[in-house]
């Protein structure tokens, strides 16, 4: 069977494990962190990077999107979660880059602020990598303002939701929900949908 390495506290898992769901993709999860478990996860992927996903015949995946497009590539119609018509799938591309853009910079200010000593940090990256993520959120939230109104899962509901709740979690104090109330909309829908319970950010 079809394996996803890495923890539920990885948005990049979540969105995954998330997806395959959607895609009726059977699979299992073995969750190793990158940190605690680095040794158990190098035996399967010497770069220790989650998500890896280990196939049937033993390919190994990594990188969320690049372990999504093998699989919406084979999707039946009714599973896709990517618009198929040019100009929709752009903008739907769009958006999942500036969501993509906020997750990269909300695990960095993560890792600054949990990982690296206080003597060691240094504060106009810190406020570089800030700006970015405020910068990312912004255009996030107008994009999905254009968006129409769904309870249907798809790509940017998966992604968006998965990313919203790790950067709530993670730091609040950094991204105030209240300035991105398009994003909190989506979030509050998908969350309290059983696929998104099956998988929890834990």
């Amino acid at each position: 069977m079809i394996k996803l390495i890495g923890m539920m506290d990885s948005p990049y898992v979540r969105r995954v494990a998330v997806s395959l769901e959607l895609y009726g993709v059977a699979f299992e999860i073995q969750p190793l962190s990158v940190f605690s478990a680095f040794e158990e996860f190098s035996q399967i992927n010497p770069t220790v990077k989650a998500p890896t996903l280990v196939l049937d015949n033993g390919t190994r995946l990594m990188d969320s999107s690049l372990i999504l497009n093998y699989f919406e590539a084979q999707a039946a119609p009714n599973r896709r979660l990517l618009p198929t018509a040019p100009d929709a799938l752009a903008k739907d591309l769009q958006t999942l880059g500036f969501i993509l853009a906020a997750a990269e910079k909300a695990v960095q200010n993560v890792y600054e602020h949990n990982l690296r000593p206080s003597e060691k940090q240094y504060n106009p990256w810190i406020e570089r990598i800030t700006l970015q993520l405020l910068a990312a959120c912004q255009e996030w939230d107008s994009l999905l303002g254009t968006r129409s109104a769904n309870s249907v899962a798809d790509q940017v509901a998966v992604t968006s939701t998965v990313i919203w709740t790790f950067i709530q979690s993670m730091i609040p104090h950094v991204v105030n929900a209240g300035n991105f109330e398009e994003i909190q909309a989506v979030a509050d829908v998908f969350e309290n949908q059983g696929i998104f319970k099956k998988y929890p950010f834990n």
